[in-house]
């Protein structure tokens, strides 16, 4: 098993010893009982069973790669499981780590509320009626989302209708200090009306009224998406790798 630098224990103080980066403020939720670690430029931390991600970590890849490693192999991280690197290369991962499923992803934020878009005025907040609308049209528009209705970790759904049909929907799922943006998606013949703007402006306007930052996340070969998302402002970025162990 590695010795790590220095032990961490509470979410203040892995946050202190993180910079309060903001990846690890969405993290870590306010109450958790959060234990972590500083090593060769690295703080991570492990979270309880049950959480979308157990471990995580922030700062340089090689040495939370390290840990993450020990501590699979010691049995402290199970098959199935998920940790969330900063972004490490893939052949260093799967040579330490029994990786099912590695992603590469990028984490946006901004601490500044967006410019308003056309038509921002039609996202509203729904309703657990909306559910069996907002299932037809990720199965339609977004299959492969992470966030469907009654997913634990998700707080509300935001949308824009037009009549009793739902034209594009995204989910809060904000925790810890930051508020987060998830699951956006656009009716496919609905494209290009600048309804994906509206509805980003409209949520993060939403999630500005109780957090101080807003995050999304995005992956790196959806240069469209990235584009808008600059365009509302969210021009900070970390980039991460999450790995599903066997």
């Amino acid at each position: 098993m590695i010795t790590v630098d220095e032990a961490l224990t509470g979410r203040e103080t892995v946050l202190a010893a993180a910079g309060h980066h903001p990846f690890a403020r969405h993290a870590l939720r306010r109450d958790q009982a959060v234990r972590g670690w500083r090593h060769g430029g690295a703080v991570g931390w492990l979270l309880p069973t049950g959480e979308w991600s157990v471990g995580g970590a922030v700062g340089v890849p090689g040495p939370a790669l390290d840990v993450f490693a020990a501590q699979r192999a010691g049995g402290t991280l199970r098959p199935g499981q998920s940790v969330n690197l900063p972004r490490a290369d893939p052949a260093a991962v799967t040579a330490r780590l029994p990786v099912a499923r590695l992603t590469e992803w990028d984490f946006l934020w901004t601490t500044d509320p967006p410019t308003r878009q056309p038509e921002q005025e039609r996202v509203v907040r729904l309703t657990e009626a909306d559910h069996a609308a907002l299932t037809a049209l990720i199965e339609e528009a977004f299959p492969g989302t992470t966030s469907r209705p009654g997913d634990p970790g998700i707080v509300d759904w935001y949308g824009i209708r037009d009549g009793d049909r739902l034209l594009a929907c995204g989910a809060d799922r904000s925790r810890g200090d930051i508020g987060f943006l998830a699951g956006l998606t656009v009716a496919p013949g609905q494209r290009g009306r600048g309804l994906g703007a509206a509805l980003t402006a409209g949520m993060t306007g939403a999630l500005f009224d109780r957090y101080a930052a807003v995050a999304l996340g995005v992956y790196p070969d959806n240069v469209g998406a990235i584009r808008l998302y600059r365009r509302l402002g969210f021009a900070a970025t970390e980039h991460r790798t999450s790995v599903r162990l066997t």
